[in-house]
């Protein structure tokens, strides 16, 4: 069952763009989708969007050149890390428990614990059975993103900064 998404290391930069940008979606949402691009899915692509630097929300269409460099680049150093990091593990022993949430990951599963590259806390987004781990100086600008959620609940008093999620929980 080939669901037709590009295999990311058989394709070029153009290729990867034209692929990702058929539709205009936010990044998190075409990279994890099958019939874009194979074989990344939710953890991967929170990791590759880490790398890459880049918002979980932003459009496909909106990225300028140098950051389509960087996400193809990103895209492709963080699928062959972890699949040679995953092939050393098994070649040891055979994993007993197979799961997308590893110690070595920078950001995905890892809610609320410090960024490897700037040490502020990670952040997340839920929606359905899926979430979205992000760092928000590292890739929005240190803006937090809106949980649907959550942020109709709050509505207004919803935190646009790191500073203010910190106030709010201080109260």
């Amino acid at each position: 069952m080939d669901p037709g998404g590009i295999d990311i290391f058989a394709s070029d930069l153009n290729s990867f763009r034209d692929a990702l940008t058929a539709e205009n979606r936010t990044l998190k949402r075409a990279l994890t989708d099958p019939r874009i691009v194979s074989g990344i899915g939710n953890a991967y692509s929170d990791e590759i969007l880490h790398a890459a630097q880049l918002s979980p929300i932003t459009l496909t269409r909106k990225l300028e050149p140098h950051e389509w460099q960087r996400l193809f680049a990103a895209t492709r150093d963080t699928l062959e890390l972890w699949t040679t990091r995953l092939r050393a593990e098994a070649e040891a022993d055979f994993p007993e428990k197979v799961t997308a949430f590893r110690k070595d990951m920078a950001v995905h599963g890892r809610y609320n614990e410090p960024c490897p590259r700037c040490g502020e806390k990670i952040q997340r987004i839920r929606y359905a059975d899926n979430e979205t781990n992000y760092c928000a100086p590292c890739q929005t600008g240190g803006k937090v993103l809106a949980d649907r959620s959550l942020s109709r609940l709050l509505r207004s008093d919803w935190p646009r900064t790191l500073d203010e999620l910190e106030a709010l929980k201080r109260r």
